[in-house]
């Protein structure tokens, strides 16, 4: 444990140096040599000294914190989405002994002048946002007042700021490709509110595999709803509501998949055998449910050490259009995917009938 009476004063007389000199070798200056800094720094750690990190912070002036900005839902601090990203954020920000704030505030005017108070402040050196809108406010407003930022997805034009991302429309592709394989014809789409960049690209993923594979849009089988596990049971109750309901459903996120699972189960029906379910985002919690779902899988945590180390190089003093990274998600297949049911087949003889 360290010494808490060990400082700055103490520590340089230790050395028979002057406070100022091992202030400037603890930090790193380059009129510090480097034997003199090495001696200063075994010199701190045999004693237990640890800085004043408030005062080390007012005499270089960078407040060493970066922002979160959370999406606006209920108890999206407890999501597994947020707690991944963020275990991922805290890693590469403890690598540089910095602190991370979180906030919660979307795109409104309201929330537009929180967001614009805490970059004032100086609380903050740089800001992370998550879940962009299609044309989001938020970062217009982060350019306009100059303050180093990245974004988690991307809006419709992306190319004068940092983003991190994975491919969605590629994964739904990849979904539906994988589904037309095991024999669906008849896949229903559950996605999130459109004005969410992901939730378009999503779609679009959807609709390009079902083309890809000679299938029929049906505007019945796509269903929008609230993205957490209420609205995914909401809207999987409706495409199994109709006449000619789907033998597979893609969904958005994993927590819309588990509210699609627990549709089916209330209907007597087993997923993966008797309707396939594909999540997305591989959340860890996929594994426990009943069957273990399906899913396409992104890095979480792999993308907050991603978002952190490249805001931390744009605060010091990297271009911004110079971070821009895609990443792509893959198929994990546990037991809510399998091949179209024996029944199937009949059902899609009377579609064909009902669309002549």
């Amino acid at each position: 444990m360290a010494d808490k009476s060990v400082n700055l004063k103490v520590l340089a007389a230790h050395l028979g140096l002057t406070v100022s000199t091992v202030s400037r070798a603890l930090n790193n200056y380059a009129d510090i040599s480097p034997a003199t800094r090495e001696r200063v720094k075994q010199a701190a750690d045999q004693l237990g000294y640890r800085p004043n990190q408030n005062a080390r912070r007012l005499s270089i002036g960078t407040p060493e914190t970066i922002c979160y900005l959370m999406p606006r839902q209920i108890g999206a601090i407890a999501q597994p989405f947020v707690a991944q990203l963020l275990a991922g954020l805290g890693e590469a920000l403890n690598e540089r002994n910095w602190d991370l704030l979180v906030s919660q505030a979307d795109a409104s005017v309201g929330d537009l002048a929180s967001i614009e108070r805490l970059v004032k402040s100086g609380r903050i050196a740089g800001l992370v946002i998550s879940r962009p809108l299609k044309n989001d406010p938020r970062v217009k407003l982060m350019q306009s007042l100059g303050c180093p930022f990245v974004v988690h997805g991307r809006t419709q034009n992306s190319d004068d700021y940092a983003w991190y991302d994975v491919d969605g429309e590629d994964a739904f592709v990849t979904a539906v490709n994988h589904l037309a394989r095991l024999g669906h014809r008849r896949i229903g789409f559950i996605g999130a509110p459109l004005q969410y960049q992901f939730a378009q690209e999503r779609l679009d993923g959807y609709l390009r595999g079902l083309k890809h594979n000679g299938l029929v849009e049906d505007p019945d089988l796509v269903q929008i709803a609230e993205f957490n596990d209420d609205g995914g049971t909401a809207a999987a109750s409706l495409l199994m509501d109709l006449d000619f309901p789907p033998t597979a459903m893609v969904c958005v996120t994993d927590m819309m998949a588990l509210g699609a699972l627990d549709a089916l189960r209330t209907r007597d029906l087993v997923p993966g055998q008797d309707v396939s379910v594909i999540g997305y985002d591989g959340l860890h919690f996929g594994k426990h449910a009943n069957p273990p779902l399906s899913t396409m899988a992104q890095p979480q945590a792999h993308a907050g050490r991603r978002l952190g180390d490249m805001l931390l190089s744009i605060i010091d003093g990297g271009d911004p259009t110079k971070f821009q990274e895609l990443q792509r998600a893959h198929l994990v297949q546990r037991m809510t995917d399998g091949p179209v049911h024996q029944n199937a087949g009949q059902t899609e003889v009377s579609i064909r009938e009902e669309l002549q």
